[in-house]
């Protein structure tokens, strides 16, 4: 039933958020919904950056069109593939079980952008500014790198380049999903991997925290999606790597900027407050 519709899938996501923040902070999600409003209400700072990062969102989602107006038709595909081969057929030989594909394409289509929804929620729950600005940075560096990628560099799914002998596993869950799912997801915006930029975000932030059953969740959803991404023939291993390394910077400069970002306001804030008093 998940699988039928987008709208399955939305009202999956939005169940899925609420237990993520429910199992990262054990307390009331919906009290989370309430604060992450307050936040946005009172910090224009955090205003600002929540807006760029939808921005940088839909951006993505209309990548597509964009691409279809330009008239540029290169395919580094064959590049790719004469760098890893079969590597991603050997993987799906080895592991392919009717048990373990529902699982992998629930945390592909759904865990995955539902963990980066919960996040904002987790860290707004606990009262972490930092982590809830690192987030936004984070997520606007991971697109605004790849994006450029996939305009310029283009590289098609594993499963759609026939010499790869992979095979597309998703469509044994989810059918639909060139006629569903598709329009979000362009074939041929394979590197860097963002299924794999965004889970390594998600875990490093989460590990660094301080939030340690967060951080738990967040490592194994990371290690899952990861595993999926070959398991379903979606991505190469080079996607993956350049993936790996693009998560890492992403998220250690987004904790970077947050932190320069609050004490900046903080020294404002200080600095007022002298002017306020030394007037008195």
């Amino acid at each position: 039933m998940i699988y039928q519709s987008m709208q399955g899938i939305s009202i999956a996501s939005a169940v899925a958020v609420i237990l993520l923040i429910w199992l990262g902070t054990l307390r009331n999600p919906f009290k989370a919904a309430y604060l992450f409003i307050k936040e946005l209400l009172t910090s224009r700072k955090f205003l600002l950056l929540f807006f760029i990062m939808v921005g940088i969102l839909l951006l993505n989602k209309y990548e597509l069109q964009i691409e279809e107006n330009m008239n540029y038709h290169k395919d580094f595909t064959p590049w790719v593939f004469g760098l890893e081969g079969h590597f991603v057929q050997h993987f799906q030989g080895f592991f392919h079980s009717p048990y373990l594909t529902p699982v992998l394409v629930f945390f592909y289509v759904v865990v995955f952008q539902s963990l980066l929804v919960a996040s904002l929620g987790v860290y707004v729950s606990d009262q972490n500014k930092v982590f809830v600005l690192a987030t936004c940075f984070a997520i606007i560096i991971n697109y605004t790198v790849a994006i450029p990628f996939y305009l310029f560099f283009p590289v098609n799914e594993v499963w759609s380049y026939p010499p790869s002998g992979a095979s597309f596993l998703m469509l044994e869950v989810f059918p639909n999903f060139e006629q569903e799912y598709r329009p979000l997801s362009g074939i041929n915006n394979c590197f860097p991997s963002l299924h794999t930029s965004i889970s390594v975000t998600m875990m490093v932030l989460g590990l660094r925290s301080g939030n340690r059953r967060f951080g738990i969740m967040t490592t194994v959803s990371a290690i899952i999606v990861i595993f999926s991404i070959f398991y379903l023939g979606i991505h190469w291993l080079t996607d993956m790597i350049a993936g790996t390394i693009l998560g890492l910077i992403a998220s250690n400069a987004g904790i970077l900027f947050a932190k320069l970002s609050l004490r900046s306001q903080n020294e404002s804030l200080l600095h007022r407050q002298r002017k306020m008093f030394g007037g008195l």
